[in-house]
Protein backbone atom coordinates (compact mmCIF):
# COMPACT_ATOMS: atom_id res chain seq x y z
CA UNK A 1 0.00 0.00 0.00
CA UNK A 2 1.06 3.51 -0.75
CA UNK A 3 3.37 4.84 2.14
CA UNK A 4 0.77 7.92 2.15
CA UNK A 5 -2.50 6.14 2.47
CA UNK A 6 -0.59 4.46 5.35
CA UNK A 7 0.33 7.98 6.81
CA UNK A 8 -3.28 9.49 5.75
CA UNK A 9 -4.84 6.69 7.35
CA UNK A 10 -3.04 7.32 10.94
CA UNK A 11 -3.60 10.96 11.10
CA UNK A 12 -6.93 10.30 10.69
CA UNK A 13 -7.17 8.04 13.61
CA UNK A 14 -5.25 10.37 15.84
CA UNK A 15 -8.03 13.22 15.33
CA UNK A 16 -10.86 10.37 15.39
CA UNK A 17 -8.66 10.22 18.90
CA UNK A 18 -9.07 13.85 19.55
CA UNK A 19 -5.50 14.79 18.75
CA UNK A 20 -5.81 17.74 16.80
CA UNK A 21 -0.92 18.10 17.53
CA UNK A 22 0.64 15.90 15.12
CA UNK A 23 4.28 14.64 17.18
CA UNK A 24 6.43 13.02 15.19
CA UNK A 25 9.39 12.82 17.38
CA UNK A 26 10.50 9.64 16.18
CA UNK A 27 10.83 10.70 12.55
CA UNK A 28 13.26 13.50 11.37
CA UNK A 29 12.38 15.71 8.42
CA UNK A 30 14.36 13.27 6.09
CA UNK A 31 12.66 10.37 6.88
CA UNK A 32 9.36 11.70 6.67
CA UNK A 33 9.83 13.24 3.09
CA UNK A 34 11.14 9.96 2.32
CA UNK A 35 8.12 8.10 3.25
CA UNK A 36 6.09 10.61 1.34
CA UNK A 37 7.62 10.27 -1.59
CA UNK A 38 9.28 14.14 -1.56
CA UNK A 39 12.46 13.74 -1.27
CA UNK A 40 15.15 10.82 -2.74
CA UNK A 41 16.88 8.85 -0.41
CA UNK A 42 20.46 9.48 -1.81
CA UNK A 43 20.82 12.86 0.19
CA UNK A 44 24.10 14.20 1.26
CA UNK A 45 25.33 12.44 4.60
CA UNK A 46 26.85 15.79 5.64
CA UNK A 47 23.21 17.65 5.32
CA UNK A 48 21.79 18.22 9.09
CA UNK A 49 18.86 16.34 10.14
CA UNK A 50 16.37 18.33 12.48
CA UNK A 51 13.43 16.76 13.86
CA UNK A 52 10.10 17.42 12.82
CA UNK A 53 9.13 19.28 15.79
CA UNK A 54 12.56 21.60 15.57
CA UNK A 55 11.89 22.56 12.73
CA UNK A 56 7.94 23.11 13.42
CA UNK A 57 8.90 25.65 15.83
CA UNK A 58 11.44 27.62 13.24
CA UNK A 59 9.58 27.23 10.06
CA UNK A 60 6.28 26.24 11.17
CA UNK A 61 4.90 25.89 7.19
CA UNK A 62 7.30 24.43 5.50
CA UNK A 63 6.56 20.48 6.98
CA UNK A 64 2.79 21.05 7.31
CA UNK A 65 3.20 22.22 3.48
CA UNK A 66 4.90 19.28 2.38
CA UNK A 67 2.34 16.88 3.99
CA UNK A 68 -0.34 18.73 2.27
CA UNK A 69 1.02 18.89 -0.82
CA UNK A 70 1.12 14.87 -0.42
CA UNK A 71 -2.87 14.56 0.43
CA UNK A 72 -2.53 14.73 4.20
CA UNK A 73 -5.08 17.05 5.88
CA UNK A 74 -3.12 18.68 9.18
CA UNK A 75 -4.06 20.12 12.23
CA UNK A 76 -8.08 19.73 11.50
CA UNK A 77 -8.86 19.72 15.41
CA UNK A 78 -12.02 17.50 16.02
CA UNK A 79 -15.03 19.17 17.51
CA UNK A 80 -14.73 19.38 21.38
CA UNK A 81 -10.95 18.33 21.53
CA UNK A 82 -8.78 20.00 23.39
CA UNK A 83 -6.85 21.86 20.93
CA UNK A 84 -2.55 22.33 21.57
CA UNK A 85 -1.67 26.19 20.86
CA UNK A 86 1.04 26.28 18.23
CA UNK A 87 1.55 28.06 14.48
CA UNK A 88 -1.56 28.69 12.40
CA UNK A 89 -1.28 25.88 10.26
CA UNK A 90 -1.66 26.60 5.97
CA UNK A 91 -5.35 25.90 4.70
CA UNK A 92 -5.26 22.23 3.13
CA UNK A 93 -5.59 22.20 -0.66
CA UNK A 94 -8.80 22.51 -2.04
CA UNK A 95 -9.13 18.86 -3.57
CA UNK A 96 -8.59 17.33 0.03
CA UNK A 97 -10.95 19.93 2.07
CA UNK A 98 -13.77 18.67 3.97
CA UNK A 99 -16.86 19.35 1.66
CA UNK A 100 -19.08 19.56 4.63
CA UNK A 101 -18.59 20.26 8.32
CA UNK A 102 -18.61 16.90 10.75
CA UNK A 103 -21.41 16.70 13.11
CA UNK A 104 -20.73 18.44 16.98
CA UNK A 105 -20.02 16.40 19.65
CA UNK A 106 -21.76 16.84 22.49
CA UNK A 107 -20.23 18.47 25.59
CA UNK A 108 -20.49 18.14 29.49
CA UNK A 109 -19.90 21.04 31.73
CA UNK A 110 -16.08 20.70 32.33
CA UNK A 111 -13.52 23.60 32.53
CA UNK A 112 -14.03 25.41 28.64
CA UNK A 113 -11.25 25.24 26.16
CA UNK A 114 -8.57 27.97 25.90
CA UNK A 115 -9.19 29.99 22.88
CA UNK A 116 -5.63 31.88 22.75
CA UNK A 117 -2.37 30.18 22.99
CA UNK A 118 -0.28 31.23 25.08
CA UNK A 119 2.03 33.49 24.79
CA UNK A 120 5.68 34.91 26.96
CA UNK A 121 5.69 33.61 30.63
CA UNK A 122 2.90 31.74 30.28
CA UNK A 123 3.99 29.57 27.24
CA UNK A 124 7.10 29.05 28.95
CA UNK A 125 5.80 27.65 31.73
CA UNK A 126 3.71 25.56 30.02
CA UNK A 127 5.85 23.93 27.94
CA UNK A 128 8.56 23.72 30.80
CA UNK A 129 5.28 21.71 33.01
CA UNK A 130 4.64 19.50 29.68
CA UNK A 131 8.40 18.95 29.71
CA UNK A 132 8.49 17.89 33.47
CA UNK A 133 5.38 15.04 33.19
CA UNK A 134 6.88 13.97 30.28
CA UNK A 135 3.93 10.66 29.75
CA UNK A 136 2.33 9.68 26.71
CA UNK A 137 -0.68 10.22 26.05
CA UNK A 138 -3.89 7.50 26.50
CA UNK A 139 -6.95 6.85 26.19
CA UNK A 140 -9.50 9.79 24.95
CA UNK A 141 -13.41 9.84 26.26
CA UNK A 142 -14.84 12.43 24.60
CA UNK A 143 -18.59 13.05 25.53
CA UNK A 144 -20.98 10.00 24.67
CA UNK A 145 -21.16 9.34 28.02
CA UNK A 146 -23.09 12.61 29.02
CA UNK A 147 -26.02 11.01 27.10
CA UNK A 148 -25.99 8.63 29.78
CA UNK A 149 -27.28 11.06 32.64
CA UNK A 150 -31.14 11.02 33.07
CA UNK A 151 -32.78 14.52 33.13
CA UNK A 152 -32.99 14.38 36.83
CA UNK A 153 -29.78 13.70 37.66
CA UNK A 154 -28.22 16.43 35.56
CA UNK A 155 -29.81 18.72 37.01
CA UNK A 156 -28.42 17.78 40.23
CA UNK A 157 -26.58 21.45 41.32
CA UNK A 158 -24.57 20.11 44.41
CA UNK A 159 -22.59 16.89 45.84
CA UNK A 160 -25.25 17.06 48.52
CA UNK A 161 -28.26 17.07 46.17
CA UNK A 162 -26.60 13.98 44.70
CA UNK A 163 -25.93 12.30 47.81
CA UNK A 164 -29.60 12.57 48.68
CA UNK A 165 -30.66 11.57 45.29
CA UNK A 166 -28.37 8.23 45.56
CA UNK A 167 -29.98 7.76 49.51
CA UNK A 168 -33.40 7.27 47.31
CA UNK A 169 -32.23 5.44 44.73
CA UNK A 170 -33.43 2.34 43.17
CA UNK A 171 -32.32 2.31 39.61
CA UNK A 172 -30.81 -1.00 40.12
CA UNK A 173 -31.54 -3.83 42.84
CA UNK A 174 -28.57 -3.56 45.16
CA UNK A 175 -29.88 -0.91 46.99
CA UNK A 176 -32.23 -3.94 48.80
CA UNK A 177 -29.17 -6.19 49.69
CA UNK A 178 -26.68 -2.62 51.29
CA UNK A 179 -26.79 -0.86 54.77
CA UNK A 180 -26.22 2.04 53.77
CA UNK A 181 -25.19 4.25 50.12
CA UNK A 182 -22.29 5.49 49.71
CA UNK A 183 -22.09 8.27 47.44
CA UNK A 184 -18.25 9.92 47.96
CA UNK A 185 -17.00 12.65 50.49
CA UNK A 186 -14.35 14.90 50.18
CA UNK A 187 -13.58 18.36 48.86
CA UNK A 188 -16.66 19.66 46.78
CA UNK A 189 -13.90 21.80 44.97
CA UNK A 190 -11.28 18.96 44.71
CA UNK A 191 -7.84 19.48 42.14
CA UNK A 192 -8.16 15.66 42.33
CA UNK A 193 -10.73 13.40 42.17
CA UNK A 194 -9.77 9.19 43.78
CA UNK A 195 -12.82 7.01 41.99
CA UNK A 196 -12.62 3.35 43.22
CA UNK A 197 -14.59 -0.13 42.62
CA UNK A 198 -17.57 -0.15 45.34
CA UNK A 199 -18.21 -0.11 48.99
CA UNK A 200 -17.07 -3.12 51.12
CA UNK A 201 -18.45 -3.97 53.96
CA UNK A 202 -16.47 -1.47 56.10
CA UNK A 203 -17.79 1.24 53.91
CA UNK A 204 -21.15 0.09 53.44
CA UNK A 205 -21.46 -0.30 57.51
CA UNK A 206 -20.77 3.39 57.51
CA UNK A 207 -22.03 5.06 54.61
CA UNK A 208 -18.25 5.92 53.75
CA UNK A 209 -16.13 5.57 51.41
CA UNK A 210 -12.50 3.81 51.58
CA UNK A 211 -12.10 3.72 55.54
CA UNK A 212 -11.34 -0.46 55.62
CA UNK A 213 -7.51 -1.45 55.86
CA UNK A 214 -7.61 -0.02 51.78
CA UNK A 215 -8.94 3.00 52.89
CA UNK A 216 -6.19 3.50 55.67
CA UNK A 217 -3.65 2.97 52.83
CA UNK A 218 -5.26 5.23 50.60
CA UNK A 219 -4.86 8.24 52.70
CA UNK A 220 -0.85 7.07 53.35
CA UNK A 221 -0.88 7.59 49.37
CA UNK A 222 -2.14 10.96 49.53
CA UNK A 223 0.26 11.79 52.57
CA UNK A 224 3.00 10.72 50.55
CA UNK A 225 2.07 13.30 47.54
CA UNK A 226 1.65 16.30 50.39
CA UNK A 227 -2.19 15.46 50.08
CA UNK A 228 -4.81 15.12 52.57
CA UNK A 229 -8.28 13.11 52.49
CA UNK A 230 -10.10 16.28 53.07
CA UNK A 231 -8.49 17.74 50.36
CA UNK A 232 -9.48 15.20 47.46
CA UNK A 233 -12.64 13.89 46.87
CA UNK A 234 -12.82 10.13 46.87
CA UNK A 235 -15.80 8.25 45.52
CA UNK A 236 -16.58 4.88 43.43
CA UNK A 237 -18.00 3.58 40.21
CA UNK A 238 -20.82 1.78 42.18
CA UNK A 239 -22.98 3.81 45.12
CA UNK A 240 -24.33 0.76 46.73
CA UNK A 241 -22.02 -2.38 47.95
CA UNK A 242 -22.19 -5.53 46.01
CA UNK A 243 -23.46 -8.65 47.73
CA UNK A 244 -20.60 -10.45 49.16
CA UNK A 245 -18.59 -7.81 47.32
CA UNK A 246 -19.18 -10.10 43.99
CA UNK A 247 -17.78 -8.23 40.65
CA UNK A 248 -20.06 -5.24 39.61
CA UNK A 249 -23.01 -6.27 36.83
CA UNK A 250 -23.15 -4.06 33.80
CA UNK A 251 -26.88 -3.16 34.41
CA UNK A 252 -25.23 -1.55 37.83
CA UNK A 253 -22.87 0.38 36.14
CA UNK A 254 -24.82 1.90 33.89
CA UNK A 255 -27.27 2.84 36.98
CA UNK A 256 -24.60 4.22 38.86
CA UNK A 257 -22.51 6.39 36.30
CA UNK A 258 -24.69 8.62 35.96
CA UNK A 259 -23.72 9.97 39.70
CA UNK A 260 -20.50 9.70 38.87
CA UNK A 261 -20.36 11.98 35.86
CA UNK A 262 -22.16 14.18 37.69
CA UNK A 263 -20.03 14.22 40.47
CA UNK A 264 -17.32 15.20 38.27
CA UNK A 265 -19.24 17.61 36.39
CA UNK A 266 -19.61 19.89 39.46
CA UNK A 267 -15.82 19.11 40.56
CA UNK A 268 -14.15 19.95 37.62
CA UNK A 269 -10.89 18.24 39.09
CA UNK A 270 -7.54 18.98 37.77
CA UNK A 271 -6.74 15.61 37.73
CA UNK A 272 -8.54 12.00 38.20
CA UNK A 273 -6.71 8.93 39.66
CA UNK A 274 -8.57 5.38 38.64
CA UNK A 275 -7.81 3.30 41.83
CA UNK A 276 -7.72 -0.37 40.22
CA UNK A 277 -8.67 -2.46 37.02
CA UNK A 278 -12.52 -1.89 37.30
CA UNK A 279 -12.49 1.70 37.85
CA UNK A 280 -9.63 2.24 35.26
CA UNK A 281 -12.15 0.04 32.48
CA UNK A 282 -15.35 1.48 33.57
CA UNK A 283 -14.35 5.17 33.06
CA UNK A 284 -12.54 4.86 30.08
CA UNK A 285 -14.61 2.08 28.35
CA UNK A 286 -12.40 -0.32 27.46
CA UNK A 287 -11.02 -3.79 28.58
CA UNK A 288 -7.08 -2.69 27.89
CA UNK A 289 -5.07 -4.70 31.07
CA UNK A 290 -4.44 -2.00 33.79
CA UNK A 291 -0.89 -2.69 33.37
CA UNK A 292 -0.89 -1.26 30.32
CA UNK A 293 -3.39 1.55 30.80
CA UNK A 294 -0.59 2.99 33.91
CA UNK A 295 2.33 5.09 32.90
CA UNK A 296 -0.01 7.06 30.33
CA UNK A 297 -2.45 10.12 31.26
CA UNK A 298 -5.76 9.81 29.49
CA UNK A 299 -8.06 12.21 29.09
CA UNK A 300 -11.85 12.19 30.66
CA UNK A 301 -13.65 14.70 29.35
CA UNK A 302 -11.12 17.10 28.88
CA UNK A 303 -9.48 16.02 32.57
CA UNK A 304 -6.37 14.25 32.58
CA UNK A 305 -6.59 10.86 34.20
CA UNK A 306 -4.29 8.42 35.18
CA UNK A 307 -4.75 4.96 36.59
CA UNK A 308 -3.25 2.62 39.37
CA UNK A 309 -3.53 -0.53 41.65
CA UNK A 310 -6.21 -0.51 44.08
CA UNK A 311 -4.60 -0.05 47.38
CA UNK A 312 -6.88 -3.28 48.23
CA UNK A 313 -4.37 -5.17 45.38
CA UNK A 314 -1.34 -3.41 47.44
CA UNK A 315 -2.34 -5.05 50.34
CA UNK A 316 -1.95 -8.42 48.71
CA UNK A 317 0.91 -7.63 46.65
CA UNK A 318 3.48 -5.32 48.45
CA UNK A 319 5.75 -5.85 45.03
CA UNK A 320 3.16 -3.21 43.29
CA UNK A 321 3.39 -0.21 45.74
CA UNK A 322 6.61 0.41 43.64
CA UNK A 323 4.63 1.33 40.46
CA UNK A 324 1.97 2.92 42.42
CA UNK A 325 4.33 5.36 43.95
CA UNK A 326 5.27 6.19 40.25
CA UNK A 327 1.48 6.77 39.24
CA UNK A 328 0.52 8.87 41.84
CA UNK A 329 3.87 11.40 41.37
CA UNK A 330 2.26 11.40 38.24
CA UNK A 331 -1.03 12.74 38.66
CA UNK A 332 0.83 14.87 41.06
CA UNK A 333 3.14 16.29 38.37
CA UNK A 334 -0.17 17.19 36.45
CA UNK A 335 -1.64 18.90 39.63
CA UNK A 336 1.13 21.05 40.40
CA UNK A 337 2.01 21.85 36.46
CA UNK A 338 -2.33 22.83 36.03
CA UNK A 339 -3.04 26.80 35.98
CA UNK A 340 -3.89 28.11 39.09
CA UNK A 341 -7.41 28.81 39.77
Amino acid sequence: MDARVLLRRYLEQRRELGESELVLDGLNVEDVMRLLGATGSSAPSTEVRQSVRQLAGEQPDDWRTALQDAGVVVDTPVPGSRAVPGPRPVPPPAETARTTPPAPIPRMAFPPEPTSPATGAEATNEMAARKEIAAPRGIVIASEEAELIPGAIGKLESLEEIAEKVKACTRCSLHATAINPVPGEGNPNADMVCVGEAPGAKEDETGRPFIGQAGQLLTKILAAIDLTREQVFICNVLKHRPPGNRNPLPEEVEACSPYLIRQLELIKPKVIVAFGTFAAQTLLNTKTPLGQLRGLVHQYHGIPLVVTYHPAALLRNPAWKRPTWEDVKLARRILDSSPRS
